[in-house]
Protein backbone atom coordinates (compact mmCIF):
# COMPACT_ATOMS: atom_id res chain seq x y z
CA UNK A 1 0.00 0.00 0.00
CA UNK A 2 1.36 3.50 -1.00
CA UNK A 3 1.32 5.62 2.23
CA UNK A 4 1.43 9.54 2.46
CA UNK A 5 3.16 12.28 4.82
CA UNK A 6 2.70 15.62 4.43
CA UNK A 7 3.81 18.22 7.11
CA UNK A 8 3.17 21.94 6.73
CA UNK A 9 5.02 24.46 9.38
CA UNK A 10 2.18 26.51 10.96
CA UNK A 11 -1.57 26.28 10.57
CA UNK A 12 -1.50 29.10 8.00
CA UNK A 13 0.27 26.96 5.35
CA UNK A 14 -1.92 25.29 2.84
CA UNK A 15 -1.14 20.76 2.13
CA UNK A 16 -2.60 21.28 -1.09
CA UNK A 17 0.45 20.91 -3.52
CA UNK A 18 1.90 17.92 -1.13
CA UNK A 19 -1.61 16.05 -1.20
CA UNK A 20 -2.39 16.61 -4.76
CA UNK A 21 0.71 15.14 -5.65
CA UNK A 22 0.49 12.08 -3.51
CA UNK A 23 -2.69 11.42 -4.56
CA UNK A 24 -1.39 11.48 -8.43
CA UNK A 25 1.34 9.33 -7.03
CA UNK A 26 -1.63 6.81 -5.84
CA UNK A 27 -1.26 7.19 -1.86
CA UNK A 28 -4.41 5.56 -0.48
CA UNK A 29 -4.15 7.11 2.84
CA UNK A 30 -2.48 9.97 3.76
CA UNK A 31 -1.37 11.30 7.16
CA UNK A 32 -0.77 15.18 8.11
CA UNK A 33 1.17 17.61 10.45
CA UNK A 34 1.09 21.08 10.77
CA UNK A 35 3.55 21.59 13.14
CA UNK A 36 7.36 23.09 12.79
CA UNK A 37 9.84 20.01 11.84
CA UNK A 38 12.10 21.22 14.19
CA UNK A 39 9.26 20.03 16.86
CA UNK A 40 10.14 16.35 18.16
CA UNK A 41 6.31 15.81 19.18
CA UNK A 42 4.15 15.11 15.93
CA UNK A 43 1.53 12.65 16.03
CA UNK A 44 0.27 12.51 12.47
CA UNK A 45 3.89 11.01 12.31
CA UNK A 46 3.80 8.81 14.54
CA UNK A 47 0.31 7.49 13.77
CA UNK A 48 1.50 6.86 10.61
CA UNK A 49 5.02 5.09 11.65
CA UNK A 50 2.49 2.75 13.79
CA UNK A 51 0.17 2.28 10.89
CA UNK A 52 2.51 1.18 8.46
CA UNK A 53 3.55 -2.66 7.80
CA UNK A 54 6.09 -4.94 5.74
CA UNK A 55 5.18 -3.85 1.89
CA UNK A 56 4.27 -0.65 2.44
CA UNK A 57 5.48 2.37 0.86
CA UNK A 58 5.67 6.04 2.71
CA UNK A 59 5.42 8.39 0.44
CA UNK A 60 6.74 12.18 1.18
CA UNK A 61 6.58 14.76 -1.86
CA UNK A 62 9.52 15.73 -0.21
CA UNK A 63 12.60 14.64 2.32
CA UNK A 64 12.79 17.90 4.16
CA UNK A 65 9.06 17.12 5.13
CA UNK A 66 10.04 13.63 6.66
CA UNK A 67 12.71 14.74 8.84
CA UNK A 68 13.74 17.26 11.46
CA UNK A 69 16.92 16.94 10.33
CA UNK A 70 19.69 14.75 8.90
CA UNK A 71 20.35 12.73 11.75
CA UNK A 72 16.45 12.11 12.13
CA UNK A 73 15.91 11.13 8.46
CA UNK A 74 18.24 8.21 8.52
CA UNK A 75 17.14 6.78 11.75
CA UNK A 76 13.47 7.06 9.83
CA UNK A 77 14.87 5.65 6.70
CA UNK A 78 16.86 2.75 9.14
CA UNK A 79 13.58 2.38 10.93
CA UNK A 80 11.56 1.77 7.81
CA UNK A 81 14.05 -0.66 6.46
CA UNK A 82 14.05 -2.61 9.71
CA UNK A 83 10.29 -2.90 9.07
CA UNK A 84 10.54 -3.86 5.35
CA UNK A 85 9.08 -0.64 4.40
CA UNK A 86 10.09 1.26 1.17
CA UNK A 87 10.62 5.22 1.03
CA UNK A 88 9.85 7.41 -1.83
CA UNK A 89 10.15 10.91 -2.15
CA UNK A 90 8.65 12.48 -5.04
CA UNK A 91 10.64 15.72 -5.77
CA UNK A 92 14.13 14.21 -4.70
CA UNK A 93 13.74 11.41 -7.06
CA UNK A 94 14.44 8.63 -4.14
CA UNK A 95 12.26 5.20 -4.73
CA UNK A 96 13.96 2.59 -2.06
Amino acid sequence: MLIGYVRVSTNDQNTDLQRNALNSAGCELIFEDKISGTKSARPGLKKLLRTLSEGDTLVVWKLDRLGRSMKHLITLIEELREKSVNFRSLTDSIDT
